[in-house]
C-alpha cells in the first residue's frame, strides 16, 4: 500500500538511523515482551523525527515498520493520528500556539498577531527563512498559565505579545530563552502569589 497523498511532498528516498539512534531504537524495542515489539512504534517514530529535522518522512516510517515487523500502513496510521508527528517539513522552531478557550481568553490572539506581523506566518505556514513554523493547536494542558505556546519540546507560559516577540527574537539570534512562566511564577501558583 502506498503512503497517504499528503505525505508525498519533498520526501527523501531513504532513511537510516544513526548508529547511536539505532542503539536507542533497539533499547526501546527490548523493553517490550516478545511478539509485542510493535508497542515501540511511538518511541521509534519520535526518535526518527528528532533525527530528521523535526519531521517524519515516509522512508523513516517504512524503516520503523520493517524494524517492528508491522505493515507500513499501521505505522502511517499512528503517525497521522498523533499531532506530535510532523509529516511534512517544518521550520527549525515549531510554534504550537494554543487557542483553546483559556488561552484565547488570556490573549492567544496577541500571540497569533505576533506570528503574522513579526514572522509573516499564519496557521500551517513556515517563515521564508525556514526558521519558524506555526500551527494552532488544542489544549496543551497548561491552562492555568495561559496563554502558552509549545516551541519544539518546551513550554512557554504566561505570555504576552511582547514577551512572545522577545522569545522569537532570542531564538532567531541563536539564544536559548527561559522556558516556563515568563512572569516568574512557580508552577501553577496564583498570578498574584509572591515569586520565589
Amino acid at each position: 500500500m502506498s503512503a497517504p497523498a499528503n505525505m508525498n511532498a519533498k520526501q527523501p528516498k531513504t532513511f537510516a538511523f544513526t548508529p547511536a539512534n539505532l542503539e536507542k531504537a533497539k533499547w526501546f524495542i527490548a523493553k517490550y515482551p516478545k511478539n509485542r515489539e510493535a508497542s515501540a512504534v511511538i518511541p521509534l517514530l519520535q526518535l526518527a523525527q528528532a533525527q530528521h529535522d523535526n519531521w517524519l518522512p515516509v522512508a523513516a516510517m517504512d524503516v520503523v515498520a520493517e524494524m517492528l515487523e508491522m505493515p507500513p500502513v499501521r505505522v502511517y496510521e499512528v503517525a497521522s493520528f498523533y499531532t506530535m508527528f510532523n509529516r511534512a517539513p517544518v521550520g527549525k522552531f515549531l510554534l504550537q500556539v494554543c487557542t483553546t478557550t483559556p488561552c484565547w481568553l488570556r490573549g492567544s490572539d496577541d500571540i497569533k498577531h505576533v506570528c503574522k506581523s513579526k514572522l509573516g506566518i499564519s496557521d500551517g505556514e513556515t517563515s521564508k527563512d525556514g526558521m519558524f513554523s506555526m500551527m494552532e493547536v488544542e489544549c496543551l494542558g497548561a491552562c492555568v498559565n495561559a496563554p502558552m505556546v509549545q516551541i519544539n519540546d518546551d513550554y512557554y507560559e504566561d505570555l504576552t505579545g511582547d514577551s512572545f516577540a522577545q522569545i522569537c527574537d532570542e531564538l532567531a539570534a541563536g539564544k536559548t530563552p527561559s522556558i516556563g512562566s515568563q512572569t516568574g511564577r512557580q508552577g501553577s501558583h496564583p498570578a498574584s502569589a509572591k515569586k520565589a
